[in-house]
Order: C-alpha cells, then structure tokens, then sequence
C-alpha cells in the first residue's frame, strides 16, 4: 500500500511573549492511501495542530513531514501553496463557505483552484452535491440552509476534486445521527474506491465503526492506537 505521509519527530510550540506552549511533542506518523485515520483526543491534545501541519497550513517547529516523497518542512512558504493544490483538500469545521456564492458555486470554486473546470468541473459539482443529499438545494446560498447542510456542502467541495490526501476538521460535528453516519460513509467509500488518505478530527463517538485506524491525542502525543 502506497504511503501518503510520513512525520518524524515533529514538534509546534507556539510563542506569545516569553511564554512557550508546546502542542504538538514529538510525533511520528505513518498514513497510507485508501485509510480513514480518526484523530480523538480532548480540547487542547493537539489534533488540530497536527492536522494543520499536516495539511501545510501550519510549519512545525522542527521535526520532518513528507508528502508523498516530498520532503515539505523545509520548503520556502511560497512553494507550500503547489503542495497543497496536488494534494491536499479540507474539510474545515467552520465551513469556510463564500456567502455570496450558492452551494453549487462554491463546489464549482474549489474544483477551478484545483485547476478542473468545463464540463468536467460541473459534472462533479452536481454528482457530489447529489451524493450529499443536497442535490435539490445546490443552488442555495449558504445563509438559507442549515449549519447541517452548509458543512455538507463543504464535504462535497472538499470531495469533489482529485485531492489524494483530504484532512476534515469536525466534519460530522453540526450534522444529526443520520447525516454523519452517512457523511462517513462516503468517505470511507472515497477512500476506498478512489485511494484517497483521510485523516479525521473528531470529538464523534458514534463513527468509529467506520475508520480504519485510530488514534489518542493527549497532552500533544498521540498516546494510542487501534484498528478498526
């Protein structure tokens, strides 16, 4: 199985002043294609500052992180941006959804910085938007749909593309049991049929039937592993 990430020894210590905070301690990580990883952990254990190192979002402090084969913790921050396009896409628990644009526009925008556009862009538009339940209100800005369907409209974005690494923050965080149950399931069915890398952040007790590993953050460490 193709290995996607890699860390070594990573660490994040963040500085306001003369005061350290240490997130993320000495983390070494091995994340393969067509795996659905949850992270679990407290507020505070670091899966936040992790999955934003690993999305090139965040620099570690030191430490080494390699995207498929390419060594990433010591490139200058203008060739991070060419990182992220060809192989990286999120799912934020905020959204990050463009107001003014309606569901099917801020899937078409997310696909057209990935560089798909034309007919190609507006087929996976409309498959994903339909496949998240959605295909009746793609035309719908996000103000006039729930915060439920505003972060299906972000799975949906984040899916759509060729993306082979997607990193989701929370993703089942604002849906009912019904709507995260089916959320992960496409998920895990991408990561599957499509070889995708999926690392999940999450607080969400109820999917962990549905992930192939996971792992316990605390105090900055992941403390644990399982298999699913």
């Amino acid at each position: 199985m193709t290995v996607a990430i890699v860390t070594r020894d990573l660490l994040k210590v963040y500085k306001e002043g003369k005061v350290e905070v240490t997130a993320l301690k000495s983390t070494d990580l091995i994340l393969e294609e067509a795996q659905v990883v949850g992270l679990f952990g407290p507020s505070g254990s670091g899966k936040t500052t992790l999955l934003s190192i690993l999305g090139c979002i965040l620099r570690p402090t030191s430490g080494s992180l390699c995207i498929f084969g390419n060594e990433v913790g010591g490139m200058a921050e203008e060739e991070l941006p060419q990182i992220r396009k060809q192989y990286i896409s999120f799912i934020f628990q905020g959204f990050n959804l463009f107001p003014a644009l309606t569901a099917y526009e801020n899937v078409i925008l997310g696909l057209k910085m990935k560089g798909i556009v034309g007919d190609n862009a507006d087929k996976r538009a409309r498959l994903m938007l339909t496949e998240v339940g959605l295909g009746e209100r793609m035309h719908f800005l996000p103000r006039d749909v729930s915060g439920g369907q505003r972060q299906r409209i972000a799975v949906a974005r984040a899916l759509s593309t060729d993306s082979p690494i997607i990193l989701a923050d929370e993703p089942t965080g604002n849906l009912d049991q019904s709507n995260g149950r089916k959320v992960m399931e496409l998920l895990k069915g991408m990561a599957a049929t499509q070889r995708k890398c999926i690392v999940v952040a999450t607080h969400d007790n109820r999917i962990m039937d549905l992930l192939d590993r996971i792992l316990y953050m605390e105090d900055g460490r992941i403390r644990q592993e399982k298999r699913g």
